[in-house]
């Protein structure tokens, strides 16, 4: 069993910058025993939405297009944490945004996770 933990969302002016962390944690988890990890978001009334991934193993990762180049995705492999560092925000990130966790590589699939965080909401004001 693995538990996410999401922290680090708020409300930012657009142009702002934010930073969530997604703590891992079980009995015997080590961020390494799954091979990717991912955020994705949620807007009110919209599908989730694959926001950036990361291989515990070497480090690759994957961005969506309307947030490469502002976003960047992180991983601390002896604290089990990942990261995600916001910048340049919009009013259109606004969202709920979860971490999770997949045994597949870099799948931007929401269907291949199978470890989720409860979510933290990040709002950007215009």
């Amino acid at each position: 069993q693995v538990q996410l933990v999401e922290s680090g969302g708020g409300l930012v002016q657009a142009g702002g910058s934010l930073r969530l962390s997604c703590a891992a944690s079980g009995r015997t988890f080590s961020i390494t025993s799954v091979r990717t990890m991912g955020w994705f978001r949620q807007a009110p009334g919209k599908a989730r939405e694959f926001v950036a991934s990361i291989s515990t193993i070497d480090g690759g990762t994957t961005y969506a297009d309307s947030v490469k180049g502002r976003f960047t995705i992180s991983r601390e492999n002896a604290n089990n944490t990942m990261y995600l560092q916001m910048a340049s925000l919009k009013p259109e990130d606004t969202a709920v945004y979860y971490c999770a966790t997949t045994p597949y590589w870099a799948t931007q699939n929401h269907r291949y996770y199978d470890y989720w965080g409860q979510g933290t909401q990040v709002t950007v004001s215009s």
